[in-house]
């Protein structure tokens, strides 16, 4: 592991890492993620638990190439599910370069706050640690660095920074860091790539956004995407998606459509619009509703939409 003396200007190109980004929900870990790569690589939501799968984002600098790992927010339940997500995340932190630990600092540590720098501290010699939400009311950077200088006393203090994802403030510190401590390497990815997902899964993934931003009340956990039919038309111009929001119970397809079907209509518009900003064709969404019953206690399907 090398120190922050690295000189960037004698590392050109020579510098690669897999980063694992973690912490618990709701840290704003997708929004840093975001912000760092310049792109919108991950979905973001106020919902806990938004992310269900190890999304990588990619950063590329004259430096050289960091690969960020976004994981699921850890948090302490015996659900079927929550187990699944949790493996997710204890898979990337055993298999990065780089740990970045991510705090709020609107609020005080607490008993999965705990769980999580347990989880850290043996592998404080490649962890960084960003706290988060500095640009909130309440936020207190003393608090973050007491509790982390407590349990992780191995830990470089100068290894602690104050960010704001939202308005960008303290990220090219934290970046510069993390390059600092990224070992050699050759990049993995060709430069222009941000992240490595497939376009299925992206799709997928933005309605899903759209989808329990708008019934965070009342389904936000009870539904997932999944993607039936696309084919490109137009000598590729277009691209048609068939894709279907799938709930748990039958009761709840009336809340996803909605009265005389404005619900999928506003997820159905306001998904096309962001992926207007993500991919070059134009995409014809046909997006439609159906059952899954129980589908969180169903193996196959978890392993299905988590571990892709």
């Amino acid at each position: 592991m090398e120190s922050k003396k690295c000189e960037y200007s004698k590392c050109e190109r020579s510098k690669c890492a897999f980063t694992a980004i973690i912490g618990r929900p709701s840290v704003g870990k997708s929004t840093l993620l975001n912000k760092m790569c310049g792109e919108k690589v991950a979905i973001v939501s106020n919902v806990p638990q938004t992310t269900r799968n190890a999304i990588r984002g990619i950063v590329n600098r004259e430096q050289g190439q960091i690969v960020f790992i976004d994981t699921p927010g850890r948090h302490a339940s015996e659900k079927k599910m929550n187990k699944k997500l949790m493996e997710v995340s204890s898979r990337a932190l055993q298999e990065g370069d780089l740990v970045l630990y991510v705090l709020d600092a609107s609020r005080a540590p607490g008993a999965e706050e705990e769980e999580i720098a347990s989880l850290i501290a043996p592998l404080a010699d490649k962890a960084l640690i960003a706290v988060n939400k500095m640009d909130v009311k309440g936020a207190d950077l003393n608090r973050a660095k007491d509790f982390i200088l407590q349990k992780l006393p191995a830990l470089n203090e100068e290894r602690i920074f104050a960010v704001s994802a939202e308005t960008g403030a303290g990220i090219e510190e934290l970046l510069a860091a993390l390059y600092s401590c990224a070992p050699q390497g050759q990049p993995l990815y060709d430069e222009e790539y941000y992240t490595d997902q497939d376009t299925e899964f992206r799709i997928s993934e933005i309605i899903r956004e759209q989808a329990i931003n708008r019934l965070r009340q009342e389904l936000p956990h009870s539904l997932y995407v999944s993607i039936e039919d696309m084919e490109f038309k137009n000598e590729g111009r277009e691209l048609w998606v068939r894709a279907f929001i799938i709930v748990e119970r039958e009761s709840q397809k009336g809340m996803v459509v909605g009265k005389g079907g404005e619900m999928i209509k506003a997820i159905r518009l306001a998904s096309l619009k962001n992926l207007k900003n993500i991919f070059d064709w134009k995409i014809d969404l046909d997006l439609r509703v159906k059952t899954g019953k129980d589908w969180r206690q169903k193996d196959h399907t978890l392993k299905k939409i988590i571990d892709r």
